[in-house]
């Protein structure tokens, strides 16, 4: 048995994604479960003698990714085109390029992204999966299992990339709001030596068990799977801190006091915040609760159509300038009893709406695949 998990009619704008944390609806847990429909599901080879291209294959001189056989364009997520899919991880490319797919639906299996097609127009070689599309049961979820995450490959998709200034009142990254620096965007993390060398990017999807330093960065997949503690540490190792409640709180919502960082009013698809299917559910092709006692498996982030670089979303910005506050990853704060705000790419309104979402079922040393964080400082 396996849970029907299709990811319906996606229009990122260029940006709508999502993802999650725990499972019950109280205003203290992490994130909530999605209703799931159980259906039989069975995976075949395509051998369609019609269909001869593969993943790679291009058909015309635009043409710079397929998926699922289907040709795609790789470009900056936020030109992706009004319509069309962007897909993280799968352009040669700085992550925010990215491969976008007009009118498709999406699915995966074992978080190799695929697109429902009848089984016929799936590319020979490409595995259907049944049970994962909507429609006739000839419909079928077709995917190369080359593309499947590994999880113990740990990929650094920000190497290279790195911080900016944006206010010369603030340290590289930041920007003013309020009485304080803030990171413009969610925090990623680098590998640093004990002469503060840096040595590598760090992996976004895995916990942190080197000494990392902070960074924000455009573009950048943000860090998940860290607790507070080490957060706090990373922003310490650039010397910045994680902020306080008071201090995340007036980012978000500016002198204002509005309820979602754009304003006072919920406009849909503006942040990463409403992704139809939790991507645990999906990863593990069931809605046991089991799944949700495995929020650390490194796969999840990784399932398509779920975290997005920052900055994706354009129109998601505080009025001070700070991108991704709402939505995209929980944001730990420095509540010492352990608080984490904003929401993520799959809820922003259980645990209150926009900026006002606060999650305090969990102690510092809580970690999954949809915590992150960004980091204050006081002004140069």
């Amino acid at each position: 048995m396996r849970a029907v998990v299709f990811i319906g009619w996606v229009v990122i704008a260029c940006g709508a994604t999502a993802g999650g944390g725990a499972s019950s609806s109280s205003t203290t847990t992490t994130t909530t479960t999605t209703s799931t429909t159980t259906t039989s599901t069975s995976t075949s080879t395509s051998t369609d003698d019609s269909s001869t291209s593969d993943e790679s294959s291009t058909s015309g001189p635009d043409l710079d990714c397929t998926i699922s056989g289907l040709p795609g364009i790789c470009t900056e997520v936020t030109a992706c085109a009004e319509g069309s899919t962007p897909i993280l991880g799968t352009c040669d490319d700085v992550p925010s390029i990215q491969c976008c797919l007009p009118d498709v639906i999406l699915c995966s299996v074992d978080a190799a992204p695929g697109v429902c097609l009848p089984s016929a127009e799936c590319p020979r070689g490409l595995e259907l999966t049944s049970g994962l599309c909507p429609g006739d049961a000839d419909i079928q979820c077709c995917t190369d299992p080359a593309l499947a995450c590994d999880p113990d490959a740990a990929p650094t998709p920000n190497e290279g990339l790195v911080e900016t200034s944006h206010d010369a009142s603030c340290p590289l990254g930041m920007l003013t709001a309020g009485d304080v620096c803030i990171d413009r965007y969610e925090a990623s993390l680098v590998v640093i030596d004990a002469d503060d060398r840096v040595l590598a990017s760090h992996s976004p999807y895995i916990h942190p068990t080197t000494t990392v330093r902070a960074v924000s960065i455009a573009g950048a997949v943000p860090q998940s799977y860290i607790d507070a503690d080490t957060a706090e540490q990373a922003c310490a190792a650039a010397n910045k801190r994680l902020c306080t409640d008071a201090e995340w709180l007036r980012a978000c919502r500016s002198a204002d006091l509005h309820i979602y960082p754009y304003g006072d009013r919920l406009q849909p698809a503006t942040c990463n915040d409403a992704r139809a299917n939790h991507p645990a559910v999906e990863y593990f092709g069931t809605a046991d609760p089991s799944v949700f006692s495995m929020l650390d498996h490194p796969c999840i982030l990784q399932v398509p159509n779920g975290i997005q670089t920052t900055g994706a979303h354009p129109q998601c910005i505080s009025t001070d300038g700070a991108f991704d506050m709402m939505g995209n990853l929980h944001e730990w704060t420095a509540d010492p009893a352990g608080t984490f705000r904003g929401g993520f790419f799959v809820d922003t309104v259980i645990n209150g709406p926009g900026c006002t979402y606060a999650t305090t079922a969990h102690d510092r040393s809580h970690w999954d695949y949809s915590t992150g964080f960004r980091c204050c400082a006081d002004p140069l």
